[in-house]
């Protein structure tokens, strides 16, 4: 029987994550800093699914698309304007942190809108975006700020299977 390789991720993942929480070895199971181990991650994935085209595989558009996660995390700054039920979050760094941020966040606000039942509105700007996020409800609007911008990014779950399309030479947009 032929595994998709969406399939075998997810079963490799289910073990993998299996075997983490199996406490019987003496060996490290982590394979270094966190974009380091996604990328292990992703190319164990790709050797072990029979299926995979070689020769669209780009592993450094993966690891370019860690340094964009990165740079937004890490070195972005974030400020917010409440009006009535929307939140803008306005996301700004330096050039090459502005160039992450225009990246990252216009591709995941219709992947916020697409996991919510909220508006989501990006617009790029010189130095960096902004992300406006319209609710329906007042409890909505305190879950978003209790999110906030970098809460709001991670929503959706769809980063694991996000990396492998980017490794994988298809367009994750």
């Amino acid at each position: 029987m032929k595994l998709s390789l969406l399939s075998t991720a997810i079963i490799l993942f289910t073990s993998s994550a299996f075997a983490q929480h199996k406490h019987q070895s003496n060996l490290p199971s982590e394979t270094g800093q966190s974009q380091f181990a996604a990328i292990a991650e992703i190319v164990t994935l790709l050797r072990d699914t029979p299926e995979t085209d070689w020769a669209r595989v780009d592993i450094q558009a993966l690891r370019d698309h860690l340094v964009d996660m990165d740079n937004v995390t890490i070195r972005a700054s974030v400020t917010q304007e409440r009006n009535g039920l929307s939140i803008t979050f306005n996301v700004t760094g330096d050039v090459v942190v502005a160039m992450s941020i225009q990246r990252m966040v216009t591709a995941h606000s219709a992947m916020l809108q697409q996991s919510s039942n909220w508006r989501a509105t990006a617009l790029r700007k010189p130095n960096g975006a902004s992300l406006k996020i319209q609710v329906n409800s007042p409890e909505e609007l305190d879950q978003v700020k209790g999110l906030g911008f970098f809460g709001l990014m991670t929503i959706g779950a769809h980063h694991q299977q996000h990396h492998l399309m980017i490794a994988s030479g298809l367009s994750p947009h």
